[in-house]
């Protein structure tokens, strides 16, 4: 009777690192992307913008999208040219400029019953130790966050829910993104209390799900590992 118990156990384990090893369909949700603009051109940002302090010429892109990774992440549209969305906002002594891109998605991607709004630029300038989240709070209120300091929503975009699940999935990403590429960020608080109110006036108008997917794998390891420490115990 032990030995089925042991064997029963072992083999639970198996199975259920087995589920976190092996191919699966990717869980996709809707979130806040967040992207470095590089030559013109964008890439996924390596980490969020409340550990990422860019340099002064910087630009910093903000995409509403659906996917499940920075492969199926749509890329903000409007061009990461700083010296076009910067170009009316003069330097200042102790103030850095952030070429700030926020795009809201599509039609598509938006929430049940919310539009997204237009695609817009904005020149932050903020202080020279500002975060890319704290240049974003200068120019994009009123920011939403939910009780991980995971970006649910920027200038009132979307007015509810926070990287929620898609393709039907009733499992929305309650935990807070990961550092590399979410939109983890500050409190809404800290990053405003930093920004000095100045956005420069160079408008043209106004990672995250990721953390489901590991919360998911640490749950599947965390089972299979619980397995064996009991089938052990019980041997002992």
């Amino acid at each position: 009777m032990r030995r089925t118990r042991i064997a029963g156990a072992v083999l639970l384990a198996g199975t259920v690192t087995g589920l976190a090893a092996g191919p699966a369909q990717a869980q996709e949700y809707r979130y806040w992307s967040f992207w470095d603009g590089k030559g013109g051109s964008w890439a996924y940002a390596t980490e969020g913008p409340a550990t990422q302090r860019p340099a002064d010429g910087a630009v910093e892109g903000f995409r509403f999208t659906v996917g499940a990774d920075s492969a199926g992440a749509g890329k903000p549209r409007p061009a990461a040219g700083f010296d076009a969305i910067c170009r009316d906002t003069p330097p200042k002594d102790g103030r850095k400029r952030i070429g700030i891109v926020l795009d809201f998605g599509t039609a598509a991607d938006a929430p049940g019953g919310e539009r997204p709004p237009k695609a817009r630029t904005e020149c932050a300038r903020v202080p020279e130790d500002a975060s890319a989240g704290e240049a974003l709070a200068a120019v994009a209120r009123p920011l939403r966050y939910d009780a991980n300091a995971l970006l649910c929503a920027i200038a009132g975009y979307p007015k509810a829910g926070c990287a929620e699940a898609v393709n039907g999935s009733k499992d929305g990403a309650k935990s807070g993104a990961k550092g590399s590429g979410s939109s983890a960020a500050p409190s809404a608080g800290a990053a405003e209390d930093r920004a000095d109110g100045d956005d420069g006036g160079g408008g043209s108008g106004d990672g995250g799900p990721s953390a489901g997917l590991l919360g998911g794998a640490a749950a599947v390891v965390a089972l299979g590992a619980a397995a064996v420490w009991q089938a052990r115990r019980r041997r002992g």
